[in-house]
């Protein structure tokens, strides 16, 4: 009986080693599609940025904006770090690059000439 039981530890033993190599397979096959779809963000001193607020899960508004700013970025540091300054105080401060992103003006509307009832085809 001692012997039969020991063949079962070390066959529970080899599927346990299995089931983790299959797991460490898919987890680089998984890490390598998602890395593959990463888009580095690069920023450029003169840009205009939005900065993350992070800490507005203390108001739990549903429809207030999550981004602050727009931000000027002063200077790009290595590993990330972007120096940025509010247009409205002047301060500048370091940030971590991931919390921000490029700001992209609104368009201007432009009015058009409501006369294009004579360029629809008649009705017969």
């Amino acid at each position: 009986m001692g012997t039969h039981r020991k063949l079962q530890l070390q066959e529970l033993e080899a599927i346990r080693n299995d089931a983790y190599e299959n797991m460490m397979i898919y987890n680089g096959k998984t890490k390598a599609f998602h890395d593959r779809r990463l888009q580095p963000k690069e920023f450029k001193v003169g840009q205009r940025v939005l900065l993350y607020h992070c800490r507005l899960r203390l108001f739990l508004r549903k429809l207030r904006s999550r981004w602050l700013g727009p931000y000027i970025v002063t200077n790009v540091y290595d590993y990330g770090v972007v120096e940025i300054k509010s247009k409205a105080t002047e301060k500048m401060f370091k940030v971590n690059g991931h919390r921000l992103k490029p700001y992209y003006e609104k368009f201007q509307e432009q009015k058009v000439m409501k006369s294009y009832w004579r360029f629809l085809p008649m009705r017969s």
